[in-house]
């Protein structure tokens, strides 16, 4: 199974898009509370998006106003989601999954990004095959590798990955993810990633300039918008990001 970015990317990703996370934040607490109800006990989906945005410092006014937006307390914007899959350059595959007010602006900006740094826009279910939805609680080398292992499985984790450098990734399904968080967080175990997330069943090797065309179009269409989130099965080496 993939990695995925480590700890570092991911963080520095989120801070040097502050202001465009919280949009895609605020937008995710929306869909979340519609379709599941605006109390974040009751609704895992609410509870993962209010805990990403405390996470970045969102303040709690901001974040009771997107769930009063979403279930008609307040007037607000009705978003879709909508999931789109590709190709990058080398053949790596990506999933890219949207909010939008707008199906017909978003599906065009999706189709100019893959087109312009060489991949393809695929049809539904054209990559997404290839990917597992997981609960991932990711640890920075010198994490407590024993007593990760040891909460972690008792609270009912699926796997607990050790790599080469020390970081340690805790694996779940979905809807266990929240339980394994709440029982780690209680032990003093606190996670420096912890989202539900696509993974590969296996990656792809890439090098080079394809590598850096790949690293393009990822930042290209993490950086839009109507864009929640991307995925990709790329292995990346440190030349990719020159």
């Amino acid at each position: 199974m993939g990695r995925g970015p480590s700890i570092e990317a991911r963080k520095n990703a989120v801070d040097a898009q502050r202001g465009k996370i919280f949009t895609k934040i605020i937008r995710e607490i929306g869909v979340a509370a519609r379709s599941g109800g605006g109390d974040p006990n009751g609704n895992p989906r609410l509870r993962a998006a209010v805990d990403k945005a405390l996470s970045v410092n969102m303040s709690k006014d901001v974040i009771e106003r997107a769930i009063k937006k979403a279930t008609g307390e307040l007037e607000g914007v009705e978003y879709e989601e909508i999931r789109y899959e590709g190709y990058a350059p080398g053949g790596v595959a990506v999933i890219v999954d949207c909010l939008t007010d707008n199906k017909v602006r978003t599906v065009a900006d999706v189709r100019h990004a893959f087109g312009k740094f060489g991949g393809n826009l695929g049809t539904d279910g054209s990559v997404s095959f290839m990917f597992k939805n997981l609960g991932v609680l990711s640890f920075a080398a010198g994490a407590n590798e024993e007593k990760i292992t040891e909460i972690a499985i008792e609270a009912g984790a699926d796997d607990v990955v050790v790599y080469d450098d020390g970081a340690i990734d805790v694996v779940t399904a979905p809807d266990a993810f929240a339980g394994v968080k709440s029982a780690m967080e209680a032990a003093g175990m606190t996670a420096d990633i912890a989202e539900v997330t696509m993974r590969a069943d296996n990656d792809i090797a890439v090098a080079g300039e394809t590598a850096q065309q790949v690293v393009k179009l990822l930042r290209w269409l993490e950086d839009m918008d109507d864009v929640q989130n991307v995925y990709s099965n790329a292995d990346l080496d440190e030349g990719a990001y020159a």
